[in-house]
C-alpha cells in the first residue's frame, strides 16, 4: 500500500524547524538548514510502509513493506517542486505468521507472483505551515489510484556511519483495498487500510 515523502520534504524546505525535540546524542534532527538541495537515494533498510485494518471487527491487523529502490529531489528554494518516486517490495511483505504472509502473496490479494512491487510516485507537494500535503499515484498489482500523504520532516544530519547526509520524513495515508484490486473478504475484513510511512533517504 503506499507512500510518503515529498510533503515532509517540503515541509523541510519551508519551515525553519519543526516542533518536535530529537533525543540528546542522535545526528538527526528536525532542522530545516541541515537539508540541502540535491537528489537523494531511498534507504532500503530503514524506509518501511506499515498498513492496518480491521480483521472481521475482532483485532486490528497490521503488516508492512519494505522499500527497495527510489529516489526523493528537493530543493529548499522551491519546496513544491520536490518530486518522489519509490517503489516497495510486495513479495518480501512481513506479518506475524507465514502461512498469513503466503497466502497475501497468494492471488487471492496481492497476486505477488506476478505482482511483486508496488509503486508510489508524486504529482505535487503543497506546504502548509510546518506540515505538508503530497498527492500521488499508488500502483499495486495492476490499479493505479491517486493518494494523499499528510507529511512531517522527521530529522536531517550526518550519518556517522556513512558520512553522508541523511533526511528523514513521516506521513500517514488512507486508502480502500478494494480500489486496488485486493478487496478478497470485504465487508467481513475491513475495507479501510491505514498507512503510517517512514521514510529516509541518503544524499547519493
Amino acid at each position: 500500500m503506499r507512500f510518503v515523502l515529498p510533503a515532509a520534504m517540503a515541509l523541510v524546505l519551508a519551515a525553519p524547524a519543526i516542533a518536535q525535540t530529537a533525543p540528546a546524542g542522535t545526528p538527526g534532527a528536525p532542522v530545516a538548514s541541515r537539508v540541502v538541495a540535491g537528489t537523494y537515494a531511498v534507504d532500503p533498510a530503514h524506509t518501511q510502509v506499515t498498513w492496518s485494518l480491521n480483521h472481521m471487527g475482532f483485532s486490528m491487523l497490521e503488516g508492512q513493506f519494505g522499500a527497495s529502490e527510489g529516489t526523493l529531489t528537493l530543493d529548499p528554494a522551491r519546496p513544491q517542486a520536490a518530486k518522489v518516486d519509490v517503489t516497495f517490495k510486495i513479495d518480501n511483505l512481513s506479518v506475524t505468521a507465514a502461512p498469513f504472509a503466503n497466502h497475501l502473496k497468494s492471488k487471492d490479494f496481492f497476486d505477488a507472483a506476478t505482482y511483486p512491487t508496488a509503486r508510489f510516485v508524486s504529482t505535487g507537494v503543497k506546504v502548509i505551515g510546518t506540515k505538508a500535503v503530497i498527492t500521488g499515484n499508488l500502483t499495486i498489482k495492476d490499479q493505479t489510484k491517486p493518494v494523499t500523504l499528510n507529511a512531517t520532516f522527521f530529522g536531517a544530519g550526518t550519518n556517522p556511519m556513512s558520512k553522508k547526509l541523511n533526511i528523514g520524513f513521516r506521513a500517514t495515508a488512507k486508502i480502500k483495498r478494494s480500489d486496488f484490486g485486493v478487496g478478497a473478504y470485504v465487508p467481513v475484513v475491513g475495507d479501510d487500510v491505514d498507512l503510517v510511512i517512514n521514510a529516509a533517504f541518503t544524499a547519493q
